[in-house]
C-alpha cells in the first residue's frame, strides 16, 4: 500500500545527497515574501489614502510605500521585459556589442549602453545583473550601472526643464567620466586579483559576424502573443533574486522617508564643505529612485545655489544605494566587489562637487 505523498504545510525537502531534510519554513525566502507582504498591505493603504494629510507614522509610511511603488513600477516592469529579451539573445551577440576582455573600448561601449537604455535606477539593476551573467566584465557592469540611472533621455528632458540644458549637459558628461574611470579602475583591480573576475566570460569566434548572424536568427523567430508571454515569464523568473532586494529597498526607503524629512535637506545644504558633507550623508540615507532624485537635485542647484551638491546628490545616490550594493553582492558573490563601488566612485564625486561649488 502506497502512502499519500502530497505536499502539506509540514512538507520537507528530500535532498538526493542523503542530507537532513529542511522544513518548508526554513526554505522560505523571508526577505522576498516579507517585503512583498509589507508592500502590498501598506501600499494599498497608501493608495486609498491618496493625497490626504498623514495623521500618523503608519499613514505616512503607507503613503511613502505607495509613492515609491508608483514611481518604480514602470522601470522595474521594463527591466523585467528587457531581462526576458536578454535571456533569448545568445551570449556571443551581447559580447560582440560590448566587446570581450573589457579594456577602454569595452568600457566605453558599456557606458554608452547605459545611457541609451531608458530605464530608472531600479529597472537598470535588472538589466545590469543579466549583462554580467551573459559575460560582461565587472568593469563593464560597473560602468553600465554608474552611467545609467538618471542619464536616460526622458530624465534628461525633465532635468533640462528644471535646471537648463547647460547644467544638464555638464552633469551628464561628468557622470560619464566617472563611469568610464570607475570601470577602468575595476578592470585593473580584477587583473591584480583584488576583485574576482566574472566566471561567465565568453570568447567569441574570430569569424563571428554580428549582422549576418542576427538576420539569420531573426528570420527564424515566430512573432506572436505566445512569444511575448514567454518573454515576460522568463523576465519575471530570471529577476526573482533581484526583485527581493528591490522590494526590500522599497521598505527601507519608505521607512527613511517617513522619519527623515526632505525639507531641511533641501533648504540648508548650501555650497560649503559642511553642506556637501550633509548632502552626501543625505544621499546615502534617503533612498529615492532616479525620478525622485531629480527634483531634489534641482532644488539644491536653484534654491541652495549649490550645483556641486546637486551633482553629488545624483551621483552619491547611485554609488551608495544599498539596493545596488546588495545586488552586486548577489551577482558577484563578493562583498568586496560590492563595497568597492562607493570606495571607487565617491571620492571622484566629492572632488567634482567641490570644483562645481567653486
Amino acid at each position: 500500500m502506497q502512502h499519500d505523498q502530497s505536499h502539506s504545510c509540514c512538507d520537507h525537502d528530500h535532498p538526493t545527497d542523503g542530507g537532513t531534510p529542511r522544513p518548508v519554513w526554513k526554505r522560505l525566502d523571508w526577505i522576498f515574501w516579507g517585503s512583498l507582504v509589507i508592500i502590498l498591505y501598506f501600499g494599498v493603504s497608501g493608495f486609498l489614502l491618496g493625497g490626504k494629510p498623514a495623521d500618523s507614522s503608519s499613514a505616512a509610511f503607507s503613503q511613502a510605500v505607495w509613492k515609491l511603488v508608483e514611481t518604480m513600477w514602470w522601470g522595474v516592469a521594463l527591466g523585467m521585459v528587457s531581462v526576458g529579451i536578454l535571456t533569448r539573445i545568445p551570449r556571443e551577440f551581447i559580447m560582440s556589442i560590448l566587446g570581450t576582455g573589457g579594456g577602454i573600448s569595452g568600457i566605453l561601449r558599456a557606458t554608452a549602453a547605459g545611457v541609451l537604455l531608458d530605464l530608472c535606477s531600479h529597472g537598470i539593476l535588472l538589466v545590469g545583473s543579466k549583462l554580467y551573467e551573459r559575460g560582461a566584465t565587472l568593469g563593464q557592469t560597473i560602468a553600465f550601472l554608474v552611467a545609467s540611472p538618471w542619464n536616460s533621455f526622458s530624465l534628461m528632458l525633465v532635468m533640462t526643464a528644471m535646471i537648463g540644458w547647460k547644467w544638464t549637459l555638464t552633469f551628464v558628461l561628468l557622470s560619464l567620466v566617472i563611469a568610464v574611470i570607475s570601470g577602468l579602475i575595476f578592470e585593473a583591480l580584477v587583473k591584480k586579483g583584488t576583485l574576482p573576475a566574472n566566471p561567465n566570460t565568453l570568447a567569441i569566434a574570430v569569424d563571428f559576424r554580428f549582422w549576418s548572424e542576427a538576420r539569420a536568427r531573426l528570420s527564424k523567430v515566430q512573432w506572436n502573443h505566445r512569444l511575448l508571454f514567454r518573454i515576460v515569464l522568463d523576465g519575471a523568473r530570471e529577476s526573482r533574486m533581484i526583485l527581493r532586494w528591490l522590494l526590500f529597498g522599497i521598505v527601507l526607503g519608505a521607512l527613511i522617508q517617513t522619519f527623515v524629512t526632505t525639507e531641511n535637506f533641501q533648504q540648508y545644504f548650501g555650497p560649503s564643505l559642511l553642506g556637501l558633507l550633509f548632502t552626501m550623508i543625505g544621499a546615502i540615507i534617503i533612498e529615492v529612485c532616479s525620478e525622485g532624485a531629480t527634483p531634489i537635485a534641482s532644488d539644491l542647484l536653484t534654491r541652495a545655489a549649490a550645483p556641486g551638491n546637486a551633482f553629488a546628490f545624483l551621483m552619491a545616490g547611485v554609488s551608495t544605494d544599498y539596493t545596488e550594493l546588495f545586488i552586486l553582492r548577489e551577482i558577484t558573490k563578493s562583498w568586496k566587489a560590492a563595497l568597492f563601488l562607493p570606495l571607487v566612485t565617491v571620492p571622484q564625486v566629492i572632488v567634482i562637487a567641490i570644483i562645481l561649488n567653486q
